[in-house]
């Protein structure tokens, strides 16, 4: 069944998650959508020193917006600023250290923010795709640390300064992957059986879209929404997924592509036409389940999943120094 699945994925990619796939959708963009100035509004994006993160706040500076990269590697992180600062003239550029596996440090970030800054659009960026089971200093699977928990805390500890907001928008950035998954709360960090990193990741993949569509549901004044980029040529990519890489090299977006849906749902007056909650590839929302896919699950686990994410927020909120 697993093999049926990943091939399911893997044929399906083929076709609409590739740069020929983002290029024949392309022609049906009305360019305007995100020929805006958004000069005065505030945008949080995490994991913005490479690949789709940079390439989105690079194009947000252009269009003027206050930008906040948060990022986990310093030195990186700077040289990305650096480099958006000069290519777009944009000096409202600002840098945050935060490491999104450690929920202590999300905490103490997000309550120092809503007290400086104000804030319209968080894009949550930030992810892991770690091959073999490591635990953090705080005992939490990387994976599902980074990509889960580390998602669902930045967004609940910045949902009260968003509701402040005009017009403000959540975008998390997910994987067409996840429709190979089946919301699975009994396991959470990946503890049982054989450890695949990959299905760990599209799993964490399926937890933000149930994350998005509940959230959605909960804060009806923040328009959130959750996305697929395609198969992008990002350092990610390259580190994490080294054989698809070498076999897809050829045919994988740019990051510039990949970043495109995120920008349009971030600055569109388009995006926000459409119900908050949906999962979107190229510009347009799409199913999050493949026909016939044995991947639904009852509401009473998706709620139990925001439930459980909750009981660890709290607990590592009530550490948490400041």
């Amino acid at each position: 069944m697993s093999w049926y699945r990943n091939t399911v994925w893997f044929v399906k990619g083929l076709r609409e998650y590739t740069r020929g796939g983002y290029e024949s959708a392309s022609k049906h963009f009305n360019p305007a959508d995100v020929e805006v100035d958004v000069a005065g509004r505030s945008f949080l994006v995490t994991g913005a020193n490479s690949g789709i993160g940079k390439a989105t706040a690079k194009e947000i500076a252009r269009r003027g917006g206050t930008v906040h990269l948060v990022c986990r590697n310093k030195e990186r992180a700077e040289v990305a600023r650096e480099e958006i600062v000069t290519e777009t003239g944009n000096q409202n550029i600002f840098l945050h250290i935060v490491d999104i596996s450690n929920p202590k440090e999300i905490w103490k970030f997000a309550e120092k923010f809503r007290n400086e800054h104000k804030l319209n659009v968080l894009i949550n960026n930030a992810g892991c795709m770690v091959n073999n089971r490591e635990l953090t200093e705080d005992g939490l699977e990387k994976n599902f640390a980074t990509n889960t928990l580390g998602t669902y805390i930045m967004t609940t500890a910045l949902v009260p300064l968003l509701e402040k907001a005009a017009d403000a928008r959540v975008i998390t950035v997910s994987s067409g992957g996840m429709l190979v998954q089946k919301l699975n709360i009994s396991d959470l960090q990946s503890g049982n059986g054989p450890f695949d990193g990959t299905m760990v990741y599209a799993q964490n993949k399926r937890q933000q879209v149930v994350l998005t569509e509940q959230w959605a549901k909960a804060h009806r004044n923040i328009h959130f929404s959750v996305m697929h980029p395609g198969w992008a040529d990002t350092p990610a990519v390259r580190s994490s997924m080294p054989d698809f890489y070498e076999r897809m090299k050829n045919s994988l977006r740019t990051e510039a592509q990949g970043a495109d849906t995120v920008l349009w749902l971030a600055v569109s007056a388009a995006a926000t036409k459409l119900p908050s909650g949906l999962f979107f590839q190229d510009r347009q929302p799409v199913p999050t389940h493949l026909p016939l896919a044995y991947t639904h699950s009852p509401p009473e686990d998706e709620e139990k999943l925001m439930e459980v994410l909750e009981e660890f927020s709290q607990k590592f909120k009530s550490v948490s120094p400041g």
